[in-house]
């Protein structure tokens, strides 16, 4: 009796040991063992011959990528939670099915936003810069030096309470935080219960009244710049704008402007608009403790990737198995 033939998966970056040999196991898996970042050529070979393509979040996955994709890739196994680098209308039309990883990034996202949340307002990164890169300027402790804010009875405002906005509100709330968020949907009662939080149906008039803007919704066409230049104008002044989610949802531009012009206090950005190239204007800001800058790893931990590999490793192996796989992403969100 012959073996099952088994399909051929092209990953697009170097993942956890222990992911890629369940992938070699499993699966004809082509891997990326030194990294480097694949080329649109490069994509467009290998969806013209494998049966499964695995980009992560930084491969354009475009309508033009797609359409040169042969018979034989019926799957795209997207490691990562957002698929916004993914024409899913396309590949629906050319009968491909994608999936994604979501669920698995919540904690380790929501961490990395409570700790950009208490950094920028106690000025962390700026106190830490002062020993490692301007040795010689602290003569020792001081009652009026580097005073930063407290968090305890302030205001968060969540843009998007989904999993990750939930579980920021979580943690929010055992720092003395009070919860407010705005989102297409109210949250059930019991959640607004457990975090006592207030809804806002209104983006303008929550971003008006609270001390930090937390930004935890996914990029859609919907969200492009949701934080306008029109709406970063309503922030208070000694207000803060933290940004874990994706940069697209920020106006950049205008967000810079605010800063410079002492329109909003501070910001603690994970991700940027157009990454990984970084706003020149941005790194300046940093130098003067007005920012604390990221290279976009809030769900960089060896859990939350070894948890990825096995969502795709399991979305592979439904879907060959002729099931519907449980990751499946429908077109046509928004």
């Amino acid at each position: 009796m012959t073996s099952k033939k088994k399909p051929t998966v092209y990953i697009t970056r170097k993942l956890p040991d222990v992911v890629e040999t369940r992938m070699r196991e499993l699966f004809d898996a082509e891997l990326n063992i030194d990294d480097t970042p694949r080329s649109q050529p490069e994509l467009v070979a290998a969806v013209k011959r494998v049966d499964v393509l695995v980009p992560t979040v930084t491969d354009r996955i475009d309508a033009a990528l797609i359409e040169q994709a042969g018979p034989q890739l019926k799957l795209i196994a997207a490691f990562s939670n957002g698929v916004d680098n993914i024409d899913v209308d396309t590949a629906a039309r050319k009968g491909i099915t994608v999936t994604n990883t979501p669920n698995v990034l919540t904690e380790d996202t929501a961490d990395m936003t409570m700790a950009l949340i208490l950094a920028v307002p106690r000025r962390l990164a700026e106190g830490a810069q002062v020993l490692t890169d301007r040795k010689g300027e602290w003569a020792g402790w001081s009652p009026t030096w580097m005073l930063g804010r407290r968090i305890a009875g302030k205001r968060i405002g969540i843009v998007g309470m989904g999993r990750i906005g939930t579980a920021v509100a979580r943690r929010a709330k055992a720092f003395g935080l009070s919860i407010h968020y705005h989102n297409r949907h109210r949250v059930k009662r019991e959640t607004e219960e457990m975090l006592e939080a207030t809804y806002w149906d209104s983006l303008d008039q929550m971003l008006a009244r609270v001390d930090i803007v937390s930004v935890n919704c996914p990029s859609t066409p919907a969200t492009y710049h949701l934080l306008s230049a029109r709406r970063l104008a309503l922030m208070r002044p000694d207000s803060y704008i933290v940004n874990t989610a994706r940069g697209d949802v920020i106006d950049e531009t205008a967000m810079i402007k605010c800063l410079r012009e002492g329109k909003i206090a501070g910001a603690g950005l994970d991700v940027f608009e157009n990454e990984p190239a970084i706003n020149p204007k941005l790194i300046r800001l940093a130098g003067e403790g007005k920012v604390v800058l990221l290279p976009h790893m809030s769900s960089a931990t060896l859990e939350g990737r070894i948890d990825m590999g096995e969502k795709v490793v399991i979305n592979i192996r439904t879907f060959f198995d002729g099931h519907r796989p449980p990751d499946r992403v429908l077109p046509g969100r928004d």
